[in-house]
């Protein structure tokens, strides 16, 4: 029987949701993704499955309870065992705080926090009821401190790293791996490319995260021995002051 690895918050190609849908379909994980564009999940699942690895794709808003609700009975109903959860979804943009929207402020969070509460509260039972697995968190820089013009992206992942570490708290005896990965720095992925591909750029070889390197380090989250468990990773470029 195979395992399932459910990757939440799935956009681009180039980008570190794929990436890690990538590395444990190519450990032998039937991995479902998902996240709000059936264009993209389209691409990503092809491109698992041109590879030899298994993959399929739910549609999905993070911030609905319905749509997790529905996409945890999706998984349960594969009737095999769920090995991982990665939630990873979350977006970025420089907005200054006199500019903020009340609007704008409540969608990051949403995004960022609230959605990792809900995928929590919808896969941890199944997690918790097999007495094993690994729930991992995709965090930033903001998770760790707040920087002038990304006040909403901060509350946000700050919000996100205390989520885990409660969980980590609650489910680690339960024989649940639940670990917070801080990206710190610029992803080499899509959105960066399209939106600052000058300040990419200006990073130079080796400034800026790979997506494949990331999903390294959420797989070996993932395969820790308990007696080691890791419950936050930094990971940024050599170059990367901090």
């Amino acid at each position: 029987m195979s395992e399932t690895v459910l990757v939440v918050g799935v956009g681009a190609v180039a980008g570190i949701g794929a990436a890690v849908a990538r590395k444990f379909a190519g450990a032998g994980y039937h991995v479902v993704v998902s996240g709000r564009t059936r264009e993209k999940l389209e691409i990503v699942v092809s491109q698992v499955q041109e590879t030899g690895g298994s993959a399929d794709y739910i549609v999905g808003d993070v911030t609905s309870d319905a749509d997790q609700k529905r996409l945890a009975a999706i998984v349960q109903d594969r009737d095999e065992p769920l090995a991982a959860v990665i939630y990873n979804a979350g977006s970025n943009l420089p907005i200054k705080f006199e500019d903020l929207t009340p609007a704008q402020f409540e969608e990051f969070w949403r995004i960022g926090c609230f959605g990792a509460f809900l995928t929590a509260h919808h896969l941890l039972p199944i997690l918790s009821q097999q007495g094993r697995g690994s729930m991992l968190f995709t965090g930033a820089s903001a998770s760790l401190r707040g920087r002038p013009n990304f006040a909403h992206f901060a509350v946000a992942k700050a919000g996100l790293r205390h989520l885990a570490q409660a969980l980590a708290r609650e489910y680690g005896p339960r024989g649940i791996h639940v670990a917070h990965v801080v990206v710190d720095g610029v992803v080499n992925g899509d959105i960066v490319r399209n939106r600052f591909g000058d300040y990419l750029e200006s990073l130079g070889d080796e400034g800026a995260l790979e997506p494949d390197a990331i999903a390294d380090a959420f797989w070996a989250l993932h395969t820790q021995h308990p007696s080691a468990w890791t419950q936050e990773l930094d990971l940024r470029p050599y170059k990367e002051s901090w």
